[in-house]
């Protein structure tokens, strides 16, 4: 925003700069799981180690050839690396596209305007149209041009520029300094950035607040006060129902096999609230809790939600986490702090044996109890890593036995009503 405001944006240039640069990463849950499969790793600590690369095709090289499969016995690591190698151009512009493409949709789903909707989408062009050695996925290009749509110069959307100038620098500052940052903007100046922009940067880093304003701890705070004037959309029952929607869109892209499962947890607990005689409003309350139950898996790593065998002792502790990291997460969006609660508790057991707080039957409110119901049964009757859907009369066999246990008997006896089965 410092340098957008050096650029001497009008209002409307900087709001729409302001939303591209914070919704940047609306798509990147999207090709998590992929890179997972290519790479054979951490998505989480891939994505993050590479940014720290550079743009020396050796450091690039190596970064890959140590990182891929490395867990893996040494067929797995020659054929993940290969596979690499000769696909590259077109892995490249899939992970990419897939990115890019869910980022832009949610933006559209949470109203924002075109302009920003264009910024995420073009994140990855480069000024010049270049890229440095393709290896990867994300930021580096093969066939000389940028992703997803060979843009160059001009062509480029300023809020993309700007957006990758600000991830770049961050990086950067982050891992090694100011001095750092500094230095791997204008390394790339004049490739990946309009060398104007680059300048810009120079002239507002050289003031004494800049670096230190970045390490603050109220640095968040001072973020939220930078927010542009109100754009007109109230937050009404309506634009909260999308805002909650694109939340679960996000979730669900983390992995293919819970494509959709929010939407449908969310489905199953109109269903149930319904046959519980819950009157409307709070029924549209629980469907939006529903649906951002599972937020807090945006934390976990593919390599365990993609893992086709049981988990280990270490894995599970990060599986089982997922449920604090939703209320987490929740309790930082004002809109959505509500649901914080209600939807962070869905793996409590009412013989006080869940996570993550043990808590007893007492504790455990009516919206909690529906939500948990639904999210069993959609989970038994999808497709997992490790088995396929189960039929709905062997996963209804199985959430009865759960009944005092993990599940509430009156939403068995509704979630029973509403699928047909007694």
């Amino acid at each position: 925003m410092r340098v957008g405001q050096a650029l001497q944006l009008n209002g409307p240039e900087l709001r729409d700069l302001y939303y591209t640069v914070l919704l940047k990463d609306l798509g990147c849950s999207s090709n998590a799981a992929r890179i997972c499969e290519l790479y054979a790793t951490d998505d989480r600590a891939f994505k993050h180690g590479y940014k720290t690369v550079g743009t020396s095709l050796a450091s690039t090289l190596y970064f890959v050839f140590s990182q891929t499969a490395r867990e893996r016995r040494f067929p797995r690591r020659v054929s993940a690396v290969g596979n690499i190698l000769l696909n590259g151009r077109e892995i490249a512009q899939e992970l990419i596209v897939s990115r890019c493409t869910r980022g832009a949709e949610v933006a559209r789903m949470l109203r924002f305007s075109q302009v920003v909707c264009d910024g995420i989408y073009h994140l990855d062009e480069h000024w010049d149209g270049s890229g440095c050695d393709g290896i990867y996925h994300l930021d580096e290009h093969w066939d000389g041009s940028g992703r997803p749509g060979a843009l160059r110069g001009a062509a480029v959307p300023l809020g993309s520029q700007l957006a990758l100038l600000a991830q770049v620098v961050d990086v950067f500052h982050t891992h090694a300094g100011p001095t750092a940052a500094l230095d791997e903007a204008q390394r790339r100046a004049g490739s990946w950035f309009d060398p104007c922009l680059v300048r810009t940067l120079e002239k507002v880093s050289a003031e004494p607040s800049f670096w230190s304003a970045l390490g603050s701890p109220t640095l968040e705070q001072r973020i939220v006060r930078m927010a542009p004037p109100d754009q007109g959309l109230g937050l009404d029952e309506d634009y909260l129902d999308d805002i909650v929607h694109a939340f679960g869109r996000v979730v669900d892209a983390k992995s293919p096999y819970t494509a959709n499962h929010s939407a449908r947890v969310a489905g199953y607990a109109g269903k149930i609230a319904r046959s519980l005689g819950i009157d409307p409003a709070r029924t549209r309350w629980l469907q939006r809790a529903a649906a951002l139950h599972d937020v807090g898996k945006l934390g976990v790593s593919s390599s365990i939600l993609e893992k086709p065998s049981t988990l280990d002792d270490r894995e599970w502790v990060e599986m089982r986490e997922h449920a604090t990291h939703t209320r987490t997460i929740l309790q930082r969006v004002g809109a959505l702090a509500e649901f914080a609660d209600v939807a962070a508790a869905h793996r409590e057991r009412l013989d006080g044996r869940g996570y993550p707080l043990g808590l007893q039957q007492a504790a455990i409110g009516r919206d909690t109890r529906v939500i948990t119901t639904c999210d069993y049964f959609d989970a038994l009757t999808s497709d997992r890593p490790y088995r396929a859907a189960l039929p709905i009369e062997k996963a209804m066999a199985i959430i009865r036995s759960e009944v005092g246990g993990a599940i509430d008997p009156n939403c068995y006896e509704a979630l029973a009503s509403v699928i047909g089965t007694d």
